[in-house]
């Protein structure tokens, strides 16, 4: 399949810049893959959704402040995006402008305040993506310094006055269950989530649990290949309890539903699948977990070993998420590009709000 074949024209009143007012007052468009058939209500209807015996997987990676400021000597101002750790003070990141930032410029870190700081970053190697690899002193560690130095790490989409977030952003955009730090952009999907319908969920005799995937740039990165069989996605680390392993394989064993929030976390079901769901085969610790780097690219005519159910954001044109959800809306088929782009057509003219903070899709 041709990338050009997952592009839609979206009116950028639509891209949501804030949150709902409140968590769970999203909209939610539910599409039935299996009739084709579309309805819109709210996101506090879908426990209704649901039904008793299934297991709900949610990706509880915590976003860190994984965006930097910073002037090199002549105060020309630039933007750094952590997107992966090589070492200790040793990151790849994204930078803008990149064309002002060769290697061997020196970018002198601000606060989160906007105050210079001790910390330095220097640029000693570009890959043929133009990301900057970064080796940063001042600091034993610059990402025990983010919660000083960083600020949350909004997509490009979402305009601050400023260039920083709001406080709102800093509660917002990160999930209510968020645990174990290292993504440098949140499971959108999750961030709909409030610990009353968690809660509401589990009394209605379904199973919640989580597994971990950090976003990075495998999950952002556009698709610039002409072919999707040419995209190449980057590696991101996850991990999961060998009891929630177990679970999963129980649940399927009997025929119940897994249903997944978000992208991220079909990637890690998926991936495992291909790992034929094996939890480590030794028995010493009582919580022990599987752990790894994905870097599947699932897109049509996919065939899903363990989802059963999705729900996922409205995303960007041409992206791999796109390309998953179209997959996951007609497993082993090509089909399901026409039925999501069907969907997001219908969300336009109904004028849901996409993205990051936008409005929410169940696919069952």
């Amino acid at each position: 399949m041709e990338t050009a074949q997952f592009d839609f024209t979206l009116p950028k009143q639509l891209i949501a810049q804030k949150p709902a007012e409140q968590r769970d007052q999203s909209r939610m468009l539910v599409l039935h893959r299996n009739e084709g058939r579309i309805e819109h209500g709210k996101f506090l209807d879908f426990p209704k959704y649901l039904k008793m015996g299934d297991v709900l997987v949610l990706n509880n990676s915590r976003v860190v402040r994984a965006r930097l400021y910073g002037r090199d000597r002549s105060e020309r101002e630039f933007e750094i995006l952590l997107i992966e750790e090589n070492a200790t003070n040793d990151w790849w990141t994204m930078m803008r402008p990149a064309k002002h930032a060769p290697n061997g410029t020196e970018i002198h870190l601000k606060d989160n305040l906007g105050k210079p700081s001790e910390v330095i970053g220097t640029i000693k190697e570009t890959n043929p993506e133009g990301h900057r690899r970064i080796s940063f002193s001042g600091t034993p560690n610059v990402l025990r310094m983010l919660e000083q130095l960083g600020h949350v790490p909004l997509p490009p989409y979402i305009t601050r006055d400023g260039n920083t977030e709001s406080e709102t952003d800093s509660e917002r955009y990160q999930t209510v269950f968020a645990a174990i730090e290292g993504s440098v952009a949140a499971p959108t999907a999750g961030l709909h989530f409030t610990s009353n319908m968690l809660d509401q969920i589990r009394s209605q005799g379904i199973t919640v649990c989580f597994l971990t995937l950090h976003v990075g740039v495998g999950t952002f990165a556009p698709v610039k290949s002409e072919r999707l069989s040419d995209h190449r996605m980057h590696k991101e680390y996850f991990e999961i309890s060998d009891q929630n392993v177990q679970l999963i394989k129980e649940a399927k064993r009997d025929g119940r539903r897994i249903v997944a929030v978000g992208t991220t976390t079909v990637r890690v079901l998926e991936t495992l699948a291909a790992l034929e769901l094996r939890p480590n085969a030794s028995q010493a610790h009582a919580a022990k977990t599987s752990a790894g780097q994905t870097d599947i690219f699932i897109y049509p005519p996919y065939q899903f070993q363990i989802v059963d159910g999705l729900l996922t954001n409205f995303h960007l044109p041409r992206s791999t998420l796109l390309m998953l959800v179209s997959a996951f809306a007609a497993p082993g088929k090509n089909s399901g590009r026409e039925l999501i782009l069907k969907a997001y057509r219908d969300a336009i003219e109904k004028k849901y709000r996409f993205f990051s903070y936008g409005d929410v899709m169940l696919i069952v």
